[in-house]
């Protein structure tokens, strides 16, 4: 900590930061352990395996696989931002984590959600093309189409991820160095700010605000449209695959953007979306997924073949 002298005052500036994480004794700590252990290992396993079957799969090397790929890294660095620091506090009696740590691991948390909220808005847009422009898809979603968009993505999460990240650790934490949570985000790090914070709260719902209703616009017109080219197929077994393949990425949209409205609401809601969401998405798209499905079975038979 720094202590800086202000004529007759003096404020504690502090270095580092305790996540205090979640109360209870030494058994709650154990069970929540092995809660979290449990949720991040499948969401590792799930997330490893997805971006394995499509890059080995043949059949798989399409712009809706290519973007559920990019979903699957992000998911699976999304939790590693998180779950390895929680799992290690459980049992600190320190719980301690460096000033730049923290901003590290809140950069990296803003980056990887804003990509992920924009990847999503990407594959309902390609899910749009694919199924009422079909003769223009294969060019409008051209590899390098679909390079662009995933890098616009991450590009868009960076910049959102640069100014709150900026804004947020630009402020003085002198009133206590403990963040009521387990680990570091906007809301307990302005709780704990001794300056004035109205900006930052600006920016927050600002540009976060602009970012859902922009990617919620674009999700709510893609399947509108979709919508309306279902219902005037005449075929039963097309409409099927539709709803399958699209019924996959409207599970996911709900639980994302649904959770996202709610995370700062608590704790136990925020380990829902941090662990939780990543862990169901390949669960998701494997389980709802014809492709998907053929596509593992394949790597089964062939890892049994060898």
């Amino acid at each position: 900590m720094v202590t800086a002298f202000n004529g007759n005052h003096s404020k504690v500036y502090f270095q580092d930061f305790v996540l205090e994480g979640f109360a209870g004794g030494l058994e709650t700590q154990a069970l929540l352990f092995a809660v979290f252990l449990a949720l991040y290992m499948v969401t590792v396993l799930g997330n490893l395996l997805m971006i394995i079957v499509i890059t080995l799969d043949a059949r798989l090397h399409s712009p809706m696989y290519f973007f559920l790929k990019n979903l699957s890294f992000v998911d699976l660095c999304y939790s590693s931002v998180i779950a390895p620091n929680a799992l290690a506090n459980f049992f600190s009696s320190s719980k301690v984590i460096t000033f730049a740590g923290c901003a590290t691991q809140f950069f990296f948390l803003s980056l990887l959600a804003t990509t992920e909220g924009f990847l999503l808005g990407v594959m309902a847009y390609d899910r749009f093309m694919a199924i009422c422009s079909p003769l223009r898809y294969p060019t409008t979603m051209c590899q390098s189409a679909c390079t662009r968009l995933v890098l616009g993505a991450y590009c868009g999460g960076c910049f959102n991820s640069v100014v709150q990240t900026s804004f947020t650790f630009h402020l003085p934490f002198c009133s206590s160095n403990r963040i009521n949570h387990f680990f570091c985000d906007v809301p307990p790090l302005l709780q704990i700010a001794c300056g004035n914070t109205a900006i930052n709260e600006l920016l927050l719902f600002g540009i976060c605000g602009l970012i859902i209703v922009a990617v919620t616009i674009v999700i709510l017109i893609s399947y509108g449209y979709i919508t309306v080219t279902i219902l005037r197929m005449g075929s039963g077994a097309g409409r099927r695959k539709i709803f399958s393949t699209c019924g996959s990425h409207m599970t996911a949209v709900t639980l994302f953007f649904g959770t996202l409205f709610v995370m700062y609401q608590g704790k136990v809601v925020s380990v829902f979306y941090t662990l939780v969401i990543p862990m169901l998405n390949p669960l998701i798209y494997s389980l709802r997924n014809k492709d998907v499905k053929e596509a593992l079975r394949r790597l089964g038979q062939k890892h049994t073949a060898m």
